[in-house]
């Protein structure tokens, strides 16, 4: 069951990136992100909650899947859709990558633990393999402001699911379940999204693109419902560390799809 949720994880994810790419145009960004978390919620919530999936709580965990919804369904990927304005989707990808980085960080401030040498190993020959496998595309990026405000996106973006993940493990560990968990921040992200959209004036308008609407589409069920359940899961099966290897596994989808369909060169 472990290999299958990975391999989940690595063919959803790894392919949002480059659904994310067609969501960047005439809609604004946040009421991109909005649509995205509303239908996923809609799909996901009505469904476990008739199936009795959804389970009672105590009050203190809202606390923790409201910060949870902010983490994974709402802040995150503002930062990350704004970096792909900036930058090629599998260069994102990458920049996700680093997640591991920030995991063994967050895993000293918040818990006070070392990182152990497996962990450390693991982190660092991920890393680097990933950075000397695309060290031509890192390299001949058009490096300007502009580029550098899509890394800062991005890094900001992994920063904040790093710190998701160990507030979905700090759920897990209180023995919630991953349906009641997702549930229950994914709706608390859409209402985050929603009164931003509200203080903001952003204007709520749709695009009947129809690359615009499947991306979202798909974005919405499989990377947002499916993929989320599947890496939530693996947090509670496997831990923080193991769970993230992943992310050095799909931005090499990422980056084949980048360069299929987004004209990305290679090394060039």
């Amino acid at each position: 069951m472990t290999i299958f949720l990975y391999i989940i994880c690595i063919l959803i994810w790894g392919t949002s990136w480059i659904a994310i790419s067609f969501q960047i145009g005439e809609i604004p960004l946040i009421t991109s992100i909005f649509y995205r978390f509303a239908l996923a919620t809609i799909m996901l919530v009505p469904f476990l909650f008739f199936t009795k999936k959804i389970h009672t709580t105590k009050k203190i965990d809202h606390v923790w899947f409201f910060l949870q919804g902010i983490c994974f369904f709402s802040l995150n990927f503002f930062m990350f859709y704004h970096a792909s304005k900036y930058l090629p989707s599998g260069i994102v990808a990458i920049i996700f990558s680093s997640v591991l980085v920030f995991n063994s960080i967050n895993k000293w401030i918040f818990k006070k633990q070392s990182v152990s040498k497996v962990e450390f190993f693991g982190t660092f020959f991920g890393l680097i393999g990933i950075c000397f496998l695309f060290s031509p595309e890192i390299t001949s990026s058009k490096v300007d402001k502009f580029f550098f405000i899509g890394v800062i996106y991005a890094v900001f973006g992994t920063i904040i699911f790093s710190i998701g993940n160990f507030i979905s493990a700090r759920n897990a560990t209180h023995s919630i379940s991953v349906f009641t968990s997702t549930a229950y921040s994914m709706f608390y992200g859409t209402v985050v999204l929603f009164f931003s959209i509200l203080i903001t004036h952003t204007p709520i308008n749709i695009s009947f693109n129809e690359k615009y609407l499947y991306s979202l589409i798909y974005l919405s069920l499989f990377a947002s419902v499916f993929g989320f359940l599947a890496y939530i899961s693996l947090i509670g099966r496997i831990g923080i560390n193991n769970a993230s290897y992943c992310m050095v596994t799909f931005p090499i989808l990422s980056l084949f799809l980048s360069i299929k369909l987004e004209g990305y060169t290679w090394g060039g």
